[in-house]
């Protein structure tokens, strides 16, 4: 079940476990379409028959990983009471295992400090991105995403919700 987190109470959580997402399965079609989209079309992405030869199989772009990250934060919270707000960056960003065609990923979240700035609070989530039965985490990452109230949002072109 998402927990749903106010905004005003992000601070409270900094330096907590916000919890673990459901596990995804990364697909070969998800590989292919990536690939397609961004024209990123390297052999061991969306090759698989030489890829399996020489490599054991195909690998996921880490982009593609990386791009994920949003869907498997649904599943775990999501911040409320805010008039408006959208992505503000990804921070040291770190592909540190390959994510195979097949494999099941899934994301473990940390509540960062949050900061104030350009009129809005970031809030930002450190990402480690679990692979099934891998030791190693295939990605680790702080994600921000910048909210804003009512009073805030005021004059601003951005999302609303």
């Amino acid at each position: 079940m998402t927990r749903l987190i106010p905004l005003h109470d992000v601070a409270g959580l900094v330096g907590q476990e916000l919890g673990v997402s459901d596990w995804h399965t990364v697909s070969q079609d998800q590989i292919d379409d990536f690939a397609q989209a961004t024209g990123d079309k390297e052999w061991f992405h969306i090759d698989v028959e030489r890829a399996t030869r020489e490599m054991g199989g195909t690998i996921a772009h880490g982009f593609l990983t990386l791009s994920i990250v949003p869907v498997l934060w649904g599943t775990i919270a999501r911040i409320t009471e805010f008039k408006g707000g959208y992505n503000y960056g990804i921070d040291k960003a770190r592909f540190t295992a390959p994510v195979r065609a097949g494999a099941r990923i899934r994301l473990r979240a940390t509540m960062r400090e949050p900061q104030q700035r350009r009129g809005g609070t970031i809030v930002s989530v450190g990402c480690v991105i679990e692979v099934e039965g891998e030791d190693r985490p295939a990605l680790v990452t702080d994600w921000s995403e910048i909210f804003y109230s009512e009073e805030e949002v005021q004059g601003r072109a951005m999302p609303v919700t």
